[in-house]
């Protein structure tokens, strides 16, 4: 089958990573992909919201399955795009994918569904909602309801800090409409998780938990980035917990679309807080996160190119295989991120770092620029590894991240530490 996947980040690089792996794979597209996805596909100059350009590309060049890593482009209705083609594509469609392009949507899906999650207020005046969070009190969280790239989440410990994320979120637009509307829900204690499923519509199937760590700095402090750093799976996630996620969150979720006429065919996955009553929802997302997709490529042993065709079809495969042991990610990010930072700095090392035993770095935020390899984002590599145990994980991980160098060069040092300091893994 000829494949092309749609994204430039350390995800793509990830999934075209796995992808590559297929003996049924036969050309390999990324549009528009990044230097290290040019390593093992062929990468195409089309921007992922320019969608009947890529949709003229898939038809020209008879490509049998169109696979998509971002939101942007899913909450913008290219599987629509693709469908109405007839063009064979993987995620959900604009419908279906308002789940994580709405917040506001996502709360009302969950509260008619009766799928737990933090109580939660919607308002598109700055003034009410201010009123609003004086009277609440804090802890609060305060969400810009559209797409912001993980960015527009704000915990606040104070009355102050919820006063300062909305002035940023309504009256400043730091996250442009999509704070045109905002979710004010109450602080829910626990650890955070991710969940992912495989869905086709009605059915689905759990991948292990993972846990991404969200804020820049060590400890879960500073603002919310799109991910530091991840680990799965998660040791002290059961399965019982896993099968009462599956029950009380996945099952009625998509039960609700169905319901609403948008089945929901793709990767569904809800960021939950394993709250001390139980799971709660914080948040959908429409696609593979960024950077759990790259411990997932890494543990998944079932080829990709057979679930993603099942799915397409309407059906589950028969059954998806992980590989034992656990996955670490560590992200290594450009200073100031997810502020400003710059642009352009020399990146070398990783040639050295993937000469170690089960060392896979995916590139993000990186070009070539005079044949040489530099940084171009705010998350610009993610450095994989997978260990017998979780601890082996993240020591060949944090060893391959010191072999990399450029200029501002910042990682979070404690991925993995709340889970290895819960349970002897």
């Amino acid at each position: 089958m000829d494949v092309l996947v749609v994204g430039s980040g350390s995800r793509e690089h990830a999934i075209v990573w796995k992808l590559k792996q297929s003996k049924r794979l036969g050309k390999l597209y990324v549009a528009p992909g990044n230097p290290g996805t040019a390593s093992i596909a062929e990468n195409v100059p089309i921007g992922v919201m320019e969608f009947e350009k890529l949709a003229d590309f898939a038809e020209e060049n008879k490509i049998d399955l169109t696979i998509v890593g971002p939101d942007d482009p899913l909450g913008g209705g290219i599987v629509d795009v693709f469908k109405s083609r007839g063009l064979k594509v993987f995620g959900p469609s604009k419908a279906a994918a308002q789940i994580e392009s709405s917040k506001t949507f996502a709360k009302q899906l969950m509260a008619e569904a009766g799928v737990p999650t933090a109580e939660f207020q919607v308002f598109k005046d700055y003034e009410k909602a201010l009123n609003y969070v004086r009277t609440k009190g804090a802890p609060i969280v305060i969400k810009a309801s559209g797409l912001a790239l993980g960015k527009g989440v704000y915990v606040c410990k104070t009355i102050e800090e919820a006063e300062q994320g909305l002035k940023e979120i309504m009256l400043d637009k730091q996250f442009g409409n999509a704070g045109n509307e905002v979710v004010i829900e109450e602080f829910l204690d626990g650890q955070e998780v991710s969940i992912h499923a495989f869905c086709n519509g009605t059915e689905f199937i759990l991948f292990p938990a993972s846990q991404d760590h969200k804020q820049v700095g060590e400890g879960d402090t500073g603002p919310n980035t799109g991910g530091m750093g991840v680990i799965a799976s998660v040791p002290w996630v059961t399965n019982e917990q896993l099968e009462k996620i599956g029950k009380t969150i996945v099952k009625p979720t998509l039960e609700a679309l169905v319901a609403k006429g948008t089945p929901y065919q793709g990767v569904l996955y809800p960021g939950l807080k394993m709250a001390s009553h139980g799971p709660k929802v914080l948040e959908f997302n429409a696609r593979f996160g960024q950077p759990e997709c790259e411990v997932y490529m890494r543990l998944l042993k079932t080829d990709l190119l057979d679930i993603c065709e099942a799915i397409v079809d309407g059906k589950l495969p028969s059954n998806v295989e992980w590989n034992s042991g656990h996955a670490a990610n560590i992200i290594l990010a450009s200073d100031g991120y997810p502020g400003s930072y710059k642009k352009g700095l020399p990146i070398t090392g990783i040639e050295n770092a993937e000469q170690m035993e089960g060392i896979v770095v995916f590139y993000a935020g990186t070009k070539e620029q005079n044949g040489q390899l530099v940084t171009n984002g705010g998350r610009v590599l993610a450095v994989t590894a997978t260990g017998n145990s979780l601890k082996e994980a993240l020591d060949k991980a944090y060893a391959a991240a010191k072999k990399i160098h450029f200029e501002g060069k910042y990682l979070r040092r404690d991925i993995g530490a709340k889970a290895l300091s819960q349970k002897s893994v």
